[in-house]
């Protein structure tokens, strides 16, 4: 796989759309930074880290089990997730230049140098970096 963010963020598509409630994903410390942004910006019920199980080779690998969230009457919380940043294109905004997703009302998530966060804590601390998803 070359993407990984982005078939975490695909499998979070797919199982919104699906009404899942909850979404199983290969685990890595980027992803589990995602999914802590995810969870403190209201976006999902939560998340779990789950021990590693044998693979087919022999290898060990952990899963995040996401719990997805929706509305009173069934509605998404998350309407739209977009890779921005992939392997074949970065994208990076300087501290001033950090742009807001649908004028505020969305988040976009970025790697800097102080590690992962928000566009809004990423002004506020005055630090750009690349930016891996928009969500909304």
């Amino acid at each position: 796989m070359t993407d990984p963010i982005a078939d975490m963020l695909s499998r979070i598509r797919n199982a919104t759309i699906a009404r899942h409630q909850r979404v199983d994903v290969p685990a890595s410390k980027l992803k589990t930074e995602i999914a802590r942004i995810l969870h403190g910006e209201g976006y999902i019920q939560g998340y779990k880290v789950l021990d590693a199980k044998p693979g087919v080779n022999g290898g060990a690998q952990k899963t995040i089990r996401i719990f997805l969230k929706y509305g009173p009457r069934g509605e998404r919380v998350i309407t739209g997730i977009l890779r921005v940043s992939r392997p074949g294109r970065r994208v990076y905004f300087r501290r001033d230049s950090v742009p807001k997703v649908l004028a505020g009302l969305g988040t976009n998530i970025l790697t800097t140098s102080r590690g992962v966060m928000t566009g809004r804590e990423a002004l506020q601390v005055g630090v750009g970096g690349e930016v891996l998803c928009n969500v909304w």
